[in-house]
């Protein structure tokens, strides 16, 4: 049992306590983020930009930048998504309104009072509009990180090019799974911004790949952390398309 809690936490003998701490700050407030966000609650986009603000800090550490880069994105898209969330949650706000004055809309009214009560954002599913985009996110960030990795020999020597060796034959295994779950990541945080159920589907490929991914690389705390993403988003999944059974489907955007 002592050799399995070494083989699992031994790393952190050398870690600064502060690091630690932020560690599981991070994690503990992205996990919140995520059961918000399985609920539709427009908490999950403040609450998720203090875990990726201490991981882009903490990535930064420790040099793994196509995680950072993940991170960064993150913060970027939450500050969208809250947009974008507020802003459908007004919309239906004014439309049940509408409804409750309009005799017209008594029916649908009364469809909206059947769903539940606290939740207030329309979820949406992929259409085919949404797949230019999602190409081009993919394409984009694979060759960003590869960009990274390619050049990480300057950027590990101060951003120096004397006497450091570039090539792609110095890629490992970690650095093209770092670039497919980067990809599926971005890719996700983008269709969740846009309220699309399945994001989920991209969540839960990506966190699975990242389980073992992480414990390779000695960040066990933040391990753990993606088994619970990865069952919490199998959960939401199934929620969100029962919410969308349930909700009216109307035109708000």
């Amino acid at each position: 049992m002592a050799e399995v809690i070494n083989w699992l936490f031994g790393q952190y003998a050398d870690y600064p306590t502060v690091f630690i701490v932020l560690e599981l700050v991070a994690v503990v407030f992205g996990v919140a983020s995520v059961l918000l966000a399985s609920k539709t609650n427009v908490l999950v986009f403040p609450v998720g930009l203090i875990s990726t603000a201490i991981f882009v800090y903490l990535l930064w550490k420790w040099q793994l930048f196509g995680d950072m880069f993940i991170n960064a994105y993150y913060t970027i898209m939450s500050l969208y998504g809250w947009v974008n969330w507020s802003q459908n949650k007004k919309n239906k706000a004014y439309k049940k309104y509408q409804d409750h004055i309009n005799p017209t809309g008594q029916q649908q009214h009364e469809s909206l009072k059947s769903t539940d009560g606290h939740h207030t954002i329309q979820v949406e599913r992929l259409s085919i509009k949404d797949m230019p985009t999602l190409a081009a996110l993919a394409t984009a960030t694979i060759a960003f990180v590869a960009s990274v990795y390619y050049f990480r020999p300057v950027i590990n020597n101060g951003f120096n090019f004397d006497g450091a060796a570039l090539g792609l034959h110095l890629f490992t295994w970690v650095d093209y799974t770092d670039m497919l779950t980067t990809a599926l990541f971005l890719m996700a945080m983008w269709l969740m911004a846009r309220r699309k159920i399945e994001h989920w589907l991209l969540w839960i490929i990506a966190d699975a790949i990242s389980v073992p991914l992480y414990f390779y690389k000695g960040l066990t705390f933040t391990a753990l952390q993606y088994v619970i993403f990865t069952l919490i988003a199998i959960w939401a999944y199934y929620e969100w398309q029962r919410r969308y059974r349930t909700q009216p489907h109307t035109a708000y955007a």
